[in-house]
This record gives structure tokens, sequence and C-alpha cells, in this order.
């Protein structure tokens, strides 16, 4: 394809090319040196950077999204981001709420009488929210394939410890808060996250379901000898786990949560609900979907909040009340991960810094902490 074609499908797409940057420009060096460093030593096809700072908005794009047809990188391409989807659930939980429709101290039962007479029936939506309902584990069992079959795993499950006494990551646990919410709000999930999050949001190009208009910008993932892999349906995938987005979506998502005052009041209202800090949990402060540090901080506390352990191990938790405002010098991140694909994204509020990095690779979270932490110091030094 011609530059120029290249050119005029991104422009009829609503998108931008990023900014052509100097060889004397500092922050873009680093910036490339970082991505193809990791790249480099993860054996990552592909990949998307996204820096947005007071006066300075910047999109990068590396690679392939599919090794197999050679087909490069974009603005158009689409990556699956895991568990960063969560933070968009919430969005529509905390909208939920601010209209009304949803109180984070009902239980699970007062909205799903399904549930009633179990012990997930009796834990709060802000405890399935914050995974802490008393020890769900972070993925149903293979056996639970649709909606009844995990009703009936609810029903039957015995935490292994009291709701809200310890926090344990879990796609059932705010899979089930996102249902909830979205039955509040008389809509199916997906109908409930467009109408009340993606469109006002103005994100054109983020998908649960990739339209067939879009599909041949969606990368592949890769897993072991490049095996081309995408995310697998499931109960409650879509709200744990199922977002699909560009650079860009993804950017102006991380720039919504960085000035959500500028929005329609629900909406505003419910982006702060997520940036709440309802628990501490060693240095990690967990709101709704956003886990939260106090700014500045050091490179090890970041890395020691994105352990295996904090995924896969139950961690205190240290109830605030009342929840922590969203104000002050905080830095709030987010992982994901499907078998094929990671993505991280951080902002810091009080500083106007926002990242984003989308991989079609599935590499440690280390590596992409160390990756953004070193984008964010050269960020952070240019705008002070």
């Amino acid at each position: 394809m011609s530059a120029f074609l290249r050119l005029s499908l991104l422009l009829g797409l609503g998108l931008t090319l990023p900014p052509l940057a100097t060889a004397a420009d500092p922050l873009d060096a680093e910036i490339r040196a970082a991505a193809h460093a990791v790249m480099a030593e993860q054996d990552i096809p592909g990949l998307a950077v996204g820096i947005t700072a007071p006066g300075l908005r910047r999109l990068y794009y590396f690679g392939t999204a599919d090794r197999r047809s050679g087909q490069p990188v974009d603005a158009a391409t689409l990556f699956e981001i895991g568990s960063l989807s969560k933070t968009y659930t919430a969005t529509l939980g905390g909208y939920a709420v601010t209209t009304g429709r949803l109180r984070l101290d009902e239980s699970a039962a007062q909205v799903r009488p399904a549930l009633a007479g179990s012990a997930i029936g009796q834990a709060s939506l802000l405890q399935l929210a914050t995974y802490s309902a008393g020890g769900l584990p972070l993925q149903f069992p293979d056996s639970v394939t649709t909606e009844d079959q995990a009703v009936a795993f609810y029903r039957t499950f015995q935490p292994p410890f009291p709701a809200g006494s310890r926090r344990l990551y879990s796609n059932p646990s705010i899979g089930l808060f996102g249902a909830l919410a979205a039955q509040r709000l008389d809509e199916p999930f997906a109908t409930a996250l467009q109408r009340h999050v993606l469109k006002p949001l103005g994100l054109r190009h983020t998908y649960l379901q990739v339209p067939a208009a879009a599909q041949a910008h969606y990368a592949w993932g890769h897993g072991n000898n490049d095996q081309p892999l995408r995310v697998n349906p499931g109960v409650y995938a879509e709200e744990a786990y199922g977002i699909k987005t560009t650079a860009g979506d993804l950017l102006a998502f991380v720039e919504a949560n960085l000035n959500p005052g500028r929005l329609p009041a629900p909406l505003a209202k419910a982006l702060g609900a997520t940036q709440q800090g309802y628990y501490r949990s060693g240095s990690m402060t967990q709101g709704l979907g956003w886990e939260a540090y106090p700014y500045p901080l050091a490179k090890t506390q970041l890395l020691a909040g994105n352990t295996p352990a904090m995924a896969l191990e139950p961690q205190p938790a240290d109830w605030q009340h009342p929840p922590l405002p969203a104000t002050g010098a905080r830095l709030l991140n987010k992982t994901g991960s499907t078998n094929g694909f990671g993505a991280y994204a951080l902002f810091v509020p009080e500083r106007q810094l926002g990242l984003v990095i989308l991989a079609n690779r599935n590499y440690p979270i280390p590596a992409r902490i160390e990756t953004a932490w070193r984008i964010l110091q050269k960020l952070n030094g240019g705008v002070q």
C-alpha cells in the first residue's frame, strides 16, 4: 500500500498519525529506543505506544500485527487488552451508581435473586468489584460455560475466608459485578457499555465483538513458536477481559480519566468513582479497576504491586472509611493480558501524564513496567 493510500485510509477512519519528530527530540528517541529494546528482548512482533502530557500527544507504531502476513502495526490496529477491560466495566458500574440505578453497598442477591441464600449472594457489589467477596478464583472452572452454570457455581461456592477480609484477584468476581450493573441498567452488558461509556467518550474503535468492517485491522496474538492466538469467549469474558481497541482509543480513555470534569456529570462522576481508594493492600490502593500508588514512588513499589503474588495469592485488605478521594498526587495503573496479547496503562492526574503500551505477545509484566517507567521518567522530565 502506498504512503498516500495509507494516509487516506487512516484519515477516513478518523484516526491520526503520530507527529513527525526531529533527531534532536530526546523524548522521541527514548520512546523508540525503549520500544525497540523490549521488542528485541521479549520477541514481540508488534507494539503500539501512546503518551499524553500538557501540550503533547503522540502515538507510535512498531513491527507487525501478524508475522505471517507482515501487516504493519498502525493507527487502525486493534489489540486485545485483557484485564484492562476491567476499568471500562468499572466505569459502567460507576455510571449505574451515579445515576441511582445501583448501590455499591447492595448485596448481589438484591440485584439477582437467584443468588439468595448463597455466600456470594451476601457479598456486596463493592466487594465483587474489588476482588474481596471471599476468595472467588482467578477463573471459572472449565466446566462452567454458560451463565446458568455460572449462577450454579456462585450458589455452591464456599468462600475460603470472610467477605471483605482479603483481596484475591478474580475474573468471576468483577465479571459478576459488571453483569449486575448492566442488569440494573436494563440492557445487555455490551449494549450498556456502548451506550453509556464507549459512545459518550468517543471511542469509535473500541469493541467487545470486532465487526466485520474492522476485522482486517484486528491483530493476531503470538504464542509459543508464533502460534496465532485470539481470546476465547467465556462466561463474563466481555466484563472481565473482552475489549479490543487501538492505541489511540486507549490513550483517549486514559485522557478521559485524567480530565473527567470535561465530561457530562454522570460519566464524570463514574470515572471519579473508579479512582477512589476503597482499601489498601501493601503500597497499592484498590479502586474500581484501577490500582493506585502515592506519587512520586520508587519503581520497586510499582513492580511489587504487580507481582504474580498480587494476582494469584490472597492479600490483606485495609478498608478505608470513607473511601480515599480521587485527588492528590497518585499514579494509577492497570495491566491486561490474554494468551497472545499484553497491555499496560498508567496515568498521573496531578502531572496530567498518561501512557499506554499495547503488544501482540503476552510478555512478562515486569518488562512492561520497566518499559513504561523508562518512558515516564523522560516524559516527566520533559514537563517539569
